[in-house]
């Protein structure tokens, strides 16, 4: 009687889940990307960053300072 249970995680090597990959990897469809659409400038009004957000962010020196 074949054995139908999958090994634990742990017992599979790095080599073995490449190559499962390998296998699956033509059965995966890429949709396509469609482009972003380009936004006017003149409908650009700024960021709108929530008061916590923004005390985080202050908070940080390593970024506003």
């Amino acid at each position: 009687m074949p054995n139908n249970i999958a090994p634990s995680e742990s017992e599979i090597s790095l080599a073995e889940l490449r190559g499962d990959c390998a296998r699956m990897a033509p059965h995966w469809v890429v949709p396509a990307k469609a482009a972003p659409t380009p936004v006017a400038p003149s409908l650009i009004h700024g960021v709108t960053v929530p008061d916590a957000s923004a005390r985080l962010i202050d908070a940080m020196s390593e970024y506003g300072d």
